[in-house]
């Protein structure tokens, strides 16, 4: 017999620091990423969360305390490092409720195409940033 073979796909290992800066991630997989990424910050903030609610809701003093935190800082921490550490817990909590809520209408509503992925991603993405950089506008005194 004198079937052509089929030729059978070559696999090959990649290397992470030549391979993975070239590969484009899509849209859907940069919000999955990014719906880890802003889990993690929120698990790893929340010593700073539990402070920051006790501390604005013990007293008028201890909210006063609260507040300078944003202007003069904590300790050796200047007031920016602390404005942008909860510009982060912004960020990551808006992001990690949308891509979330995301997830839970994909699973409901049956809805996995690869359009419905994308754009959905892509609206994930927007509204997150551009509800973080309302709400930072309001941190910094922008408005």
């Amino acid at each position: 017999m004198t079937e052509l073979a089929k030729k059978r796909p070559e696999f090959r290992n990649i290397n992470a620091l030549t391979d993975l800066p070239t590969y484009r991630l899509p849209a859907a997989g940069i919000v999955s990423i990014l719906h880890r990424i802003s889990g993690a910050i929120m698990f790893v903030l929340l010593p700073l969360i539990v402070w920051m609610f006790d501390t604005s809701v013990s007293s008028e003093i201890s909210f006063a305390k609260f507040k300078s935190a944003f202007t003069v800082g904590i300790g050796f921490v200047p007031g920016i490092i602390v404005k942008l550490a909860a510009l982060a817990l912004i960020w990551a909590y808006l992001h990690h409720m949308i891509a979330g809520l995301r997830h839970l209408y994909m699973d409901m509503c049956h809805a996995v195409s690869k359009e419905f992925g994308k754009s959905s991603a892509v609206v994930t993405l927007v509204l997150s940033l551009g509800l973080t950089a309302a709400l930072g506008a309001k941190l910094f005194g922008l408005y």
